[in-house]
């Protein structure tokens, strides 16, 4: 405690993947640290528990998704929500984590003392709404890339005219009876692509409303290559070559998509063709105008989109909005679609680490005045780390990776006997061009909220690159104390 306020060396803020994975890295490389971790909801899981709408899954093959030092043991590699909150839970209960969080801890503001060496966190205890201070050393965000508060909804004409049921996937009613209904879901992404499969077993008929294609994949959700290892290795050496076999493919399929798209379109499109025959309009419903991965890929397990579509009881309609009637949505080609039921699947919202103010010894932080330091902390802010995946490949595998790097950091400011480290730019540096943090990716998502984000350099390690192989290099051998992250602070 000092002055009355719970201290810890290290505060983690999230419960979800990230964080989880965070509490593990720091009780095994870096035993000497007390932390806590503080999640704003009630239970952990993140993402997973947050997202509970039909058939909600991960879009990334488990061997991947899953932790490096926990093997995933189901047939399935392509889970559904409930078995990665199983698989959470697990990680939580083996590894003694459950004492370290606590729940319904809201973060709203982190201030960094240079004088002190601290960060104190103003939190909001949602369960008796008070407020209190935690303060620590060291902060470690793992609270996702979105906000939790509201997804992504375009402004739509005459939406209010709707007399049917209007839903956002991200607050899905738990008692929702859509049985023998007309549902349109408006979204071509993800989220749309597993609701319109899983809704059509039981509504009268679904309609995917896109107004342009995206790239999709029928891949099997078992994956035989991994089942196969667990019948010839142990599980941890099955799990070991199954995570590297994928990710090896994963970053030679987006390789090979940067030097040859229209290789990589065709072989896409030509999946497409034979689930759904020579008469089906594949040019306009899944022939997007970006090239491969210039926008995340939609995994279709088990083809179960196009057995929807080629039961009748799915259709997808590329189009555009005109308005909301009160019976359906009014198109721009003059066709109406009549609906009980709009779900709009249209995305997600962005933000800086927390959704949450930062303040540096009295002065605001704004990120985008910032430039990122191997894509997980930020120039002049100090003790800060923020966990963000791939989104060209599976989240977990940057997560561990950063996980790696914050202990190493920790443990050389404890042979060090220094209290702080902070990204600051070498005289090198002040003049290199800006990108943008992501590069080469133009989903709506990603464009809307570009200009909030730190900016990227042309240097190590004033980059993000969003490059596994590299990535791992760059995280685990390069040296820590490398003339651009500043110690300081002697005890």
């Amino acid at each position: 405690m000092i002055d009355g306020r719970p201290y810890f060396d290290v505060i983690v803020v999230g419960a979800g993947i990230s964080g989880i994975g965070a509490a593990y890295h720091l009780q095994k490389l870096s035993p000497d640290r007390s932390f806590q971790v503080l999640e704003g909801r009630s239970s952990f899981g993140g993402t997973w528990d947050l997202f509970r709408y039909p058939g909600v899954r991960s879009d990334s093959d488990m061997h991947t998704l899953g932790y490096r030092f926990k093997p995933w043991k189901a047939d399935k590699s392509i889970a559904d929500g409930p078995a990665i909150l199983d698989y959470l839970a697990e990680t939580i209960e083996e590894n003694g984590i459950a004492s370290k969080i606590r729940y319904n801890q809201q973060v709203t503001k982190a201030e960094w003392s240079t004088a002190n060496n601290r960060w104190t966190l103003t939190v909001l205890d949602k369960s008796s709404a008070s407020m209190s201070q935690f303060e620590c050393n060291y902060l470690f965000m793992c609270s996702g890339y979105y906000s939790y508060k509201q997804g992504y909804t375009p402004e739509f004409s005459g939406i209010e005219n709707f007399s049917g049921q209007i839903l956002h996937p991200q607050f899905w009613p738990q008692d929702l009876d859509y049985r023998g209904k007309r549902v349109v879901v408006i979204g071509s992404g993800a989220t749309a692509i597993t609701l319109v499969p899983a809704m059509a077993q039981d509504c009268e008929h679904i309609t995917m409303l896109q107004r342009s294609p995206t790239y999709v994949v029928s891949r099997p959700s078992v994956d035989p290559f991994g089942k196969r290892m667990r019948k010839l290795f142990p599980e941890k050496l099955a799990y070991k070559i199954t995570r590297h076999k994928n990710t090896t493919m994963q970053q030679i399929v987006y390789k090979r998509t940067r030097v040859k798209p229209l290789e990589i379109k065709e072989l896409l499109l030509s999946g497409v063709r034979a689930e759904l025959g020579p008469n089906y309009d594949v040019e306009k419903h899944f022939t997007p105008s970006y090239n491969p991965w210039d926008q995340r890929l939609c995994l279709v397990p088990d083809s179960d989109l196009f057995k929807a579509i080629r039961s009748q009881k799915a259709e997808v309609v590329t189009d555009t909005i005109k308005g909301f009637s009160k019976s359906g949505i009014e198109l721009d080609s003059g066709q109406h679609l009549d609906a009980d039921m709009i779900v709009i699947a249209t995305g997600l919202n962005l933000v800086t680490p927390g959704e949450m103010e930062f303040v540096v010894d009295s002065q605001p932080v704004d990120f985008a005045k910032t430039w990122t330091y191997k894509g997980f902390a930020f120039s002049g802010i100090p003790n800060l780390a923020s966990s963000w995946g791939y989104i060209n490949a599976s989240w977990t595998l940057r997560a561990d990776l950063t996980c790696d790097y914050v202990c190493r950091l920790l443990n050389h400011m404890r042979r060090t006997n220094t209290k702080s480290c902070t990204p600051t730019l070498r005289a090198s540096d002040k003049d290199m061009p800006q990108k943008s943090w992501i590069e080469g990716f133009s989903s709506g998502y990603m464009r809307r909220a570009m200009h909030k984000m730190p900016r990227q350099g042309d240097r190590e390690p004033w980059i993000n690159p969003q490059n596994y192989k590299r990535d791992k290099k760059m995280f685990r051998k390069s040296p820590v104390d490398d003339g651009v992250m500043l110690f300081a602070g002697v005890d």
